[in-house]
């Protein structure tokens, strides 16, 4: 997590509020005994703004940056859209994320840590590559899945979206792309209105878009077997590494999702996506926070995705 994630501030009334990084800060820190040995945190490399290039034009980023600027220099949040809006440390923080996860996931593609989870702030994967939407500024996963081939370190990329709402914008992103392999397992219908199971990319990258949609209030036991069957698309496609957009909006109860998953179910998803990783592209998964907005059961969540990826059991658990 960079510093200024939690500086972002769209206002405490903002469902996407600064709280959310609070109560995950303070809800992995409650498990530190468990972690201790396993789990490493650290500090983001800085990244300059010529990587968001890779996915977003450069009038968006003006736009962006334009908006920060006039919040600091008036004091206020800047509305973007009805949804998105910005404050003096938007810029350092969605910049700050995207530093921390190509810092992590340089970080796991040259051997230093078997995989990873970044606590990114504000989300990203509705932004197209002109525009924001739906709380995100720039598209932190596709940014590092682009500047993953671009370094050199892998070839294909598959993209894994268990958020509650579909991942219109990372579609569009990698719609004609072979090498990016998208899924996205979301409630429909459901804003944003995309995310049908008959979008499955175009021109060369025709086949390389997995949607999954189910209704609202899905059982548990039958999501998951729907995720378990998509996966096998997923590895089908042979990545050399996985990016996870980490939505935790499909927990049961929360205030802008239908379903109803609990915590161990995350977990399980995470630990499935891992022992498949580790047979297909020795386990190089890198995980980044999207939407999810009860604060505490979202932090509890992300705790049972972090163990799952350090191979620890579900919270309660005992540590052997």
């Amino acid at each position: 997590m960079h510093p200024a994630s939690s500086l972002h501030d769209t206002g405490w009334g903002h469902l996407e509020h600064q709280g959310r990084l609070r109560a995950l800060a303070s809800a992995l820190g409650g498990d530190l005994p468990a972690l201790h040995g396993r789990v490493e945190a650290v500090e983001p490399e800085e990244v300059g703004e010529e990587v968001l290039l890779a996915v977003h034009t450069r009038e968006h980023v003006e736009t962006v940056r334009a908006a920060v600027a006039h919040a600091r220099a008036s004091g206020a949040l800047v509305e973007l859209d009805p949804d998105t809006c910005v404050s003096s440390a938007s810029w350092d923080a969605a910049l700050g994320s995207v530093g921390g996860a190509l810092t992590a996931s340089r970080g796991v593609a040259e051997g230093r840590w078997a995989n990873a989870f970044v606590a990114t702030r504000p989300p990203g994967h509705h932004a197209t590559p002109q525009r924001v939407m739906g709380f995100c500024l720039f598209n932190t996963i596709a940014v590092t899945a682009r500047w993953l081939q671009a370094t050199g370190h892998v070839e294909r990329v598959a993209i894994v979206d268990w958020d509650v709402h579909h991942g219109n914008g990372t579609q569009d992103v990698f719609w004609e792309d072979p090498s990016v392999f998208f899924l996205s397992l979301h409630q429909f219908p459901h804003w944003p209105g995309t995310g049908r199971a008959d979008e499955r990319g175009g021109g060369a990258g025709l086949g390389s878009t997995r949607n999954v949609p189910v209704p609202a209030r899905i059982p548990r036991a039958d999501y998951r077997a729907r995720y378990e069957a998509a996966l096998d698309d997923v590895f089908a496609f042979r990545p050399d590494f996985v990016l996870v957009s980490a939505g935790f909006d499909c927990l049961a109860g929360d205030p802008l999702g239908g379903l109803l998953l609990e915590p161990e179910d995350l977990h399980a998803m995470a630990s499935s996506l891992a022992d498949r990783a580790g047979a297909a592209c020795g386990g190089r998964v890198v995980a980044l926070l999207e939407g999810g907005y009860d604060p505490p059961r979202t932090a509890r969540a992300a705790v049972s995705v972090v163990r799952a990826l350090a191979g620890l059991g579900p919270l309660g658990e005992t540590t052997p």
